[in-house]
């Protein structure tokens, strides 16, 4: 306790709240620093810099992982994406304005690789038929209807599925109610990831046209 009658914490340190801003601020500068050492690197690989280049992809890697991983990529599918993204920035780099903040550049470029990647692996198609199946089966829970109206939705949707044609429904089935993937989908049917997807597309135009009169 102080002359004046206030009491001192911990030996006279800021209170705990003031400490964890004071390390997420810390945090953010450095988050900051490092970006604008990145767009420096840049601007002077955009000038001829290769060393600088190097450098600038190399602290890139781990950005892009991080950013493939908040989009859903598969651990197995981080370093194609990362090899995707790297090969875009060299192809680009010449529009990165180094005013700029470069790691929102990079996100950008490493967020259209990332969704290019799900969309090649049939995580895209699952998920349009996870969406159908929660619009079907999952209306608005204060409708006073909401039970009659989901089993109803539901019944729907499994005749729609029970309609398509064998392959397009074996797709649905495998990929989207069994939520397994287009490898493992692959190995229970017999059929080629190429020839899944392909299902799987006309599956899903299939379904929106019956469902909810979509051409």
């Amino acid at each position: 306790m102080t002359a004046d009658g206030s009491v001192v914490l911990d030996g006279g340190l800021p209170p705990r709240r003031d400490r964890r801003t004071a390390v997420s601020v810390e945090r953010a500068s450095a988050s900051e620093q490092a970006d604008r050492q990145r767009a420096a690197w840049m601007a002077a690989a955009q000038a001829g810099d290769r060393r600088a280049y190097e450098r600038v992809l190399a602290d890139s890697v781990a950005l892009v992982r991080a950013v493939a991983r908040r989009h859903g990529v598969s651990t197995d599918a981080l370093d194609d994406v990362v090899q995707e993204t790297l090969i875009t920035i060299h192809r680009v780099r010449h529009t990165y304005d180094p005013t700029r903040s470069y790691d929102a550049w990079l996100s950008a470029i490493a967020g259209r690789r990332a969704i290019d990647s799900l969309r090649s692996h049939g995580r895209h198609e699952r998920r349009e038929l996870h969406d159908e199946l929660a619009l079907e089966q999952h209306p608005d829970r204060d409708d006073a209807s909401a039970d009659a109206e989901r089993r109803q939705q539901a019944r729907r949707l499994r005749e729609a599925i029970a309609q398509l044609p064998p392959g397009q429904r074996e797709a649905v089935e495998q990929l989207g109610l069994r939520e397994q993937s287009l490898a493992e989908a692959s190995a229970q049917t017999g059929r080629n990831a190429g020839a899944l997807k392909v299902n799987l597309h006309r599956a899903l135009k299939a379904l929106r046209g019956r469902l909810h009169g979509e051409p």
